[in-house]
């Protein structure tokens, strides 16, 4: 699943910034681009750090729609 299309880049791809180290929406922008454009993903990347740096009980759940 794409989780910004104006970089193209996928949820997949998000998690390995992520697990590279990335912690904030500006992290994942330099990156990769993701949410440098028009920002309708940031609050998709908002919720993917939130579960990858806060784990609950909902991380155990599918990250995919």
């Amino acid at each position: 699943m794409y989780v910004c299309i104006c970089a193209a880049t996928s949820d997949t791809e998000l998690l390995e910034y992520i697990d590279d180290g990335a912690r904030t929406v500006e992290e994942i922008g330099e990156a990769c681009g993701a949410g440098t454009n028009c920002g309708g993903c940031v609050d998709t990347i908002d919720v993917f750090l939130a579960a990858a740096t806060s784990p609950s009980e909902l991380s155990q759940l599918p990250m995919t729609a």
